[in-house]
């Protein structure tokens, strides 16, 4: 059944397949610093953002056969990528806390100009350096990698109301810092 979906990095990846190591540079190049950000805002470690790349970009050179080219090249890559740097956050003994859902709270943020705006989000993203690595990870997977609650459990080997649990209580964590951080700022 043809799907459509067209790899506009195909050929890249064919040299690839046939053991051209400038290929792989230049797949490491298009996908690199956008797999790093994933990796640091899941590691929240420059060090461990770097350790996990460099090993996932190994495993998806070794694993490539295994791409069957279906989806997108980049997701194929961001789910090793994912999987790499939680694993390694488990590793550092990851711990979520127990299930106990807690209201809804939203971050607002009020339309003003580029430069406040760009303060507030390097605020938020200090905030959200901050959090304790199960909190965080669960808001990076939710919020900023588009994950579901049902896949995160699935990928962390939780319930669905746990990563609700835990994505609840890091946005009422996350809350506090920035609360904090402005009244020290003002």
């Amino acid at each position: 059944m043809e799907t459509g979906y067209q790899n506009i990095h195909q050929p890249i990846i064919d040299r690839c397949l046939a053991g051209e190591r400038m290929a792989q540079y230049e797949l490491y190049k298009l996908y690199s610093k956008a797999m790093y950000n994933t990796c640091y805002r899941i590691t929240n470690s420059e060090m461990d953002a770097e350790d996990v790349l460099q090993e996932s970009f190994l495993s998806a050179f070794k694993n490539l056969k295994n791409y069957k080219g279906t989806a997108a090249f980049g997701s194929w890559l961001k789910r090793i990528v994912v999987n790499n740097a939680i694993n390694l956050v488990k590793r550092r003994r990851l711990d979520l806390d127990s299930v106990e859902d807690i209201g809804e709270f939203d971050l607002e943020i009020e339309n003003q100009d580029n430069q406040d705006m760009a303060y507030e989000i390097a605020l938020v993203n200090e905030g959200i350096s901050r959090l304790p690595d199960g909190y965080r990870l669960v808001l990076t997977l939710y919020l900023i990698e588009g994950y579901d609650h049902k896949e995160i459990g699935e990928i962390l080997g939780i319930t669905e109301s746990t990563s609700k649990s835990q994505y609840n209580r890091s946005k009422k964590k996350l809350r506090e810092i920035l609360k904090e951080d402005l009244k020290y700022a003002g």
